[in-house]
């Protein structure tokens, strides 16, 4: 492992879940927006501590399209959601912010006191018992803990995991293999189309001749089809056929062939995703439609040193794009900073002439 692979691990790894810990701002959600956050709350020389419910940063990027590849993110003109993170887990890294994975923000209580400290604050306890306290808050969970929509068949559940995938994480894992693709929407034409160079052979399952999909990607699928690349069949799933957690084929029904088999080594079925807030829901603040309301001054919620940044938040002119998200977030830190510190003028500065980041970047 080289000597930036083991930085990375060592940060990554965190405490060990049930201590307590206090710090500037908590952070719920270490995903892309997350992630700069604490770039930019470290430039203002406050700490962070993130609790994310997924094993790993990079909240959507990293769980549904780590080789996908981004095409907005200033100064890349292709990125993927893999190397996103990873950019962005490296900028944050001087600041050594503390990650709490596969843990839940299971409540929050408010604090007229903290510990050395002057103001208001929070205690946030996770489901495995960690306890954090800071006197800010910072929701940037995306759309919440977000699980794949199952298909509706017996026993699906002995497969997941082993046969059954709702994400693709490495495209190698494929490789050689023969794999059903299941649905009809962005997902399941961009992986067809990403892994048709990668698998044996792909056969794309649709209920139907019309697809969700972009129409460059259905263009793209039917040409690989006509091919004979891509093996597409207008027909339901039935059920699943296999040995233990071992996928052999998947019956379909189709409307005028009626029931045949498919043999395939893995099935991943692309339905879409069920978003679920979960106990963020239920911490008091302005929820609508699943989306918190903030003001765009600082992105602070209705609640005094609680900020919300990302996919969770809505305002007129929201845009729900990743750098979107970055810009929310720098000025976040600033309303972070004014309720950490309210009597300190905060002056605009830039990165070129910051010395407290070139000493942690080594420069200075």
């Amino acid at each position: 492992m080289s000597d930036d692979a083991a930085a990375k691990a060592a940060l990554l790894k965190g405490p060990e879940p049930g201590g307590t810990h206090e710090t500037d701002v908590i952070i719920i959600g270490a995903g892309p927006a997350g992630l700069f956050a604490v770039f930019e709350l470290g430039l203002l020389n406050l700490n962070c501590h993130l609790v994310d419910i997924l094993d790993q940063p990079g909240g959507q990027c990293a769980e549904l399209y780590p080789e996908k590849p981004i095409y907005d993110i200033p100064g890349f003109p292709e990125i993927t959601g893999l190397e996103l993170t990873d950019r962005l887990v490296q900028q944050a890294a001087p600041f050594e912010p503390a990650f709490h994975f596969q843990q839940l923000a299971a409540g929050l209580e408010r604090l007229d006191t903290l510990p050395g400290r002057e103001g208001k604050g929070f205690r946030l306890t996770t489901d495995m018992d960690t306890v954090i306290t800071a006197p800010v808050l910072v929701v940037a969970a995306g759309g919440g803990s977000f699980v794949p929509k199952r298909p509706p068949l017996e026993g699906i559940e002995a497969y997941e995991g082993t046969s059954v995938f709702y994400s693709v994480r490495k495209m190698e894992q494929y490789r050689g293999k023969k794999l059903i693709i299941a649905g009809g929407g962005d997902s399941a034409l961009d992986w067809a189309i990403n892994l048709a160079p990668v698998a044996e052979h792909i056969t794309l399952v649709h209920h139907r001749d019309g697809f969700r999909a972009a129409p460059d990607s259905v263009s793209k699928m039917r040409a690989l089809v006509e091919a004979g690349t891509i093996d597409l069949k207008i027909a339901k799933m039935a059920h699943l056929n296999g040995v233990g957690d071992v996928l052999e084929s998947v019956t379909v029904t189709h409307k005028e062939d009626g029931e045949f088999d498919i043999k395939c080594d893995a099935l991943l079925p692309f339905f879409g995703l069920t978003m679920k807030l979960g106990p963020v829901a239920e911490f008091g603040l302005n929820f609508e439609e699943e989306k918190i309301h903030v003001d765009t001054e600082f992105f602070q919620t209705q609640e005094a040193g609680i900020f919300a940044i990302g996919d969770i938040i809505n305002y007129p002119g929201k845009l729900k794009l990743i750098l979107s998200s970055f810009h929310e977030g720098a000025l976040m830190a600033r309303g972070a900073f004014k309720t950490i510190f309210p009597d300190v003028d905060l002056k605009l500065g830039y990165t070129t002439s910051n010395k407290s980041l070139q000493k942690k970047l080594g420069v200075a």
